[in-house]
């Protein structure tokens, strides 16, 4: 027991907390950032392997709850706009980095972060373009304190604004850039929500390796090192709520055990988000510095605001 420490212990109790069901995601988040902050996380030498691990499975579980076949319909119904999001996302978001002069590589992962899935894309992208340590992190933390912004700002915007459900879930996809923070702003907001919302954020997070092959010939046409397309790391847990939704799709036998799935995964989620907010410590916050992080707001809030837009007036249902 001497080797337990009081932040450990505190810790503990607080994660288990978050199983609890009336828990919901953004209190989750918020009481993980609180800790970080003044306490600072005691296992954040382990943490982002097992967030990882936990997001896989968390993803793989809510698909468990949702049909495939309205996957593939919203899939394919979002196809143009998806297209037209990712391209014009990453052309301005190249535009404002040269603007603000923030340092290549870390703006080519802050604007592919944004275009297509936080940090998966930037995890797949920063090998392809060899960026260095100190790119990646202030990268992943500028996506991840807007990541977290949005999960407060997002409900209480669409609610303000009487969203239905299906706009909230689209407009979240679109504009929110991690699918856990997609799935945690959409949990408390509705199950339509929530099935729209992880539909189209990972119909769109499988242009990362389509795009990450293309970085790859683009760099290697200008002679630049970088590395082989083998090394873009495959965003796992797509294949893994595709199958599980397939499974509960096509065989009636298991929709009892599938929504039995499905809540124990919400269930995991809420917890691995205390998890990602314990994560966001002083260290983290002054690492983005000023530049990048005006890039990574400037352009999300660019998104985010445009993609309301159309979406409020109906011009993209």
């Amino acid at each position: 027991m001497k080797n337990i420490s009081t932040p450990k212990i505190i810790f503990t109790f607080f994660a288990l907390l978050t199983l609890i069901p009336w828990i919901s995601s953004g209190f989750a988040l918020l009481l993980g950032i609180l800790f970080a902050i003044t306490l600072d996380n005691p296992f954040a030498a382990n943490m982002s392997k097992l967030i990882q691990n936990l997001l896989l499975v968390a993803i793989t579980g809510l698909g468990a709850g949702m049909n495939l076949k309205i996957i593939a319909h919203v899939g394919m119904h979002g196809l143009l706009y998806t297209i037209t999001g990712i391209f014009l996302t990453i052309t301005l978001g190249s535009y404002l980095g040269k603007l603000l002069k923030v340092e290549e590589n870390c703006s080519r992962l802050i604007t592919i972060g944004t275009a297509i899935c936080g940090g998966s894309a930037i995890a797949a992208f920063s090998p392809v373009i060899k960026a260095k340590p100190h790119e990646l992190s202030v990268a992943l933390g500028t996506v991840f304190m807007l990541n977290a912004a949005a999960l407060f700002l997002f409900p209480w915007i669409g609610h303000h604004l009487l969203l239905s459900e299906a706009q909230f879930g689209l407009w979240s996809a679109l504009a929110i850039h991690d699918t856990s923070s997609v799935v945690g702003a959409t949990l408390s907001y509705g199950h339509q929500a929530l099935e729209i919302g992880t539909t189209v954020k990972l119909a769109r997070a499988m242009w990362i390796m389509p795009l990450c092959l293309g970085m790859t010939l683009y760099l290697n046409k200008k002679n630049s090192p970088a590395s082989s397309a083998s090394k873009v790391k495959f965003p796992w847990y797509i294949v893994g709520f595709l199958s599980t939704a397939a499974l509960v799709t096509w065989i009636p036998a298991l929709t009892e055990a599938g929504h039995t799935l499905d809540h124990l995964a919400k269930r995991l989620m809420v917890f691995t988000l205390f998890l990602i907010g314990s994560n966001l410590n002083r260290a983290t916050i002054r690492s983005v510095g000023l530049q990048p992080f005006l890039q990574g707001i400037t352009l999300w809030i660019l998104v985010a605001s445009s993609s309301l837009a159309v979406i409020y007036f109906g011009i993209i249902t």
